[in-house]
């Protein structure tokens, strides 16, 4: 699955060489956290949301046929001071 996503994501974004998916464990599903350029982040999101529940439904979608569940967040990092 984070194969696929990885696919997804960096053919919608401007920069496919910052995009990073890492699994998490919570609660038995796996997150991907999500990680990319701040420009690209609006990108993913798309308007009012549509893009990353796009994504959200097709993970989730090839998850439950292997049996899975998992989601998606988009993780900004802060920039320190």
């Amino acid at each position: 699955m984070q194969e696929f996503l990885e696919y997804v994501v960096k053919g919608l974004v401007q920069n496919p060489g910052a995009v990073t998916v890492t699994p998490v464990e919570r609660a038995g599903a796996t997150v991907y956290e999500l990680r990319l350029a701040p420009s690209d982040v609006g990108q993913i999101i798309g308007r009012q949301g549509l893009t990353i529940n796009a994504i959200r439904s097709l993970l989730a979608t090839g998850a439950a046929k292997k049996g899975l569940r998992c989601s998606v967040e988009i993780v900004e990092d802060k920039p320190t001071k």
